[in-house]
């Protein structure tokens, strides 16, 4: 998941001295543990200055600097319950901006369609020349100012509407294009 939860690091930070970051600290397996000792998770992977922890029900990239390592573990300065509520309501915001209507951006941030409509777990843009493509709704990120993004540049959606492969691979995995003119 391409979660970064941003009002867990002031909440993480409470018990971040001295940081993991700065130690390396962070190993895949450890387990993450909330100040009194309660499980919050598991670290199961590693990218850049982050951890990605996984809890009994989601998988939250977070910035390292939010841990303490103490006794073979990562302390963490939230419980299970209050990550997994907090990572809830940031999806919940997050898909209210999936909607008809919602202008779609590409991997720079530039504009590349319309969202035209979301029915069964699919979401059908269109493109900025009028032709359509549908990708799964999870390969979607709703955005806090009503936009959304798309893990794909305006060329590699092009590619794919054509019947091309797109040069890289981006988290909508599995789409299907029509080539339908706009009207």
């Amino acid at each position: 998941m391409r979660l970064i939860v941003g009002t867990l690091t002031a909440v993480g930070l409470l018990v971040a001295a001295p940081a993991v970051a700065q130690q390396g600290a962070a190993k895949i397996g450890m387990q993450v543990t909330d100040t009194s000792g309660a499980p919050v998770g598991t670290v199961v992977g590693i990218k850049d200055a982050n951890l990605l922890v996984r809890t009994d029900k989601h998988d939250a990239l977070l910035p390292a600097a939010s841990f303490r390592a103490e006794k073979g573990k990562l302390l963490f300065g939230m419980t299970q319950a209050q990550l997994d509520a907090q990572i809830e309501q940031s999806l919940a915001a997050a898909n209210s901006a999936i909607v008809a209507g919602a202008t779609v951006k590409g991997l720079s941030g530039t504009p590349v369609g319309t969202i035209e409509s979301v029915a069964d777990g699919n979401a059908t843009i269109v493109l900025q020349d009028g032709k359509k493509i549908a990708v799964p709704q999870n390969g979607l990120r709703g955005n806090a100012d009503g936009s959304v993004t798309i893990g794909y540049s305006a060329e590699q959606l092009q590619a794919l509407v054509q019947g091309a492969a797109p040069a890289a691979d981006a988290s909508a995995a599995s789409t299907a294009a029509t080539d339908t003119p706009s009207e």
